[in-house]
């Protein structure tokens, strides 16, 4: 009887025969998910805070914080260390961003990390999650942690569009 691993890599082989995806380091990275809210969940029940329908206000201050956070941990290059072992640098990628591949042939759980690590949609769904967490068990400090957060987002719009006018008013 074939094992469930020799299963798992006929499957992964059929999937994507021409090209490398870590379908077992994507199910590594989905269970991680799965066990911070699972994790949120239980220190929720636990604390006996029941999440309300937050404040659009709240919403809006997540959402940004979110944005900037995944950015922050995705492509920053102060971050770098977090993501270097799972990526190789490529190149500069402007205002403070990095462009980095993800090492494909170590293993699909690193290489599965290293996608996650560099993507910035992908891991604003985990930040989105942890913030969201945080607005449930300690309200007062997610909040000024988002606000940070979401002042430095709201900075660095503010200094793309200060440099594109100064670029405009120069020509």
């Amino acid at each position: 009887m074939e094992s469930l691993r020799a299963r798992l890599n006929r499957v992964g082989q059929s999937y994507a025969p021409h090209e490398h995806r870590p379908l077992s380091g994507y199910v590594t990275a989905m269970g991680g998910f799965g066990a911070l809210a699972a994790a949120l969940a239980v220190a929720a029940k636990a604390k006996g805070s029941t999440p309300e329908r937050p404040a659009p206000a709240d919403v809006v201050l997540l959402s940004l914080a979110t944005h900037k956070l995944s950015r922050l941990l995705a492509k920053d290059s102060v971050t770098s260390p977090l993501r270097a072992p799972f990526t190789r640098y490529t190149e500069p990628a402007g205002a403070a961003e990095l462009n980095e591949e993800v090492r494909d042939h170590e293993s699909s759980l690193k290489h599965g990390i290293g996608e996650l690590v560099t993507c910035p949609f992908c891991l604003a769904v985990w930040v989105a999650t942890g913030l969201t967490g945080g607005l449930v068990l300690a309200p007062r400090l997610t909040r000024m942690a988002a606000v940070a957060l979401t002042a430095t987002a709201v900075s660095d719009f503010l200094q793309l569009g200060y440099d594109i006018a100064k670029k405009r008013a120069e020509e």
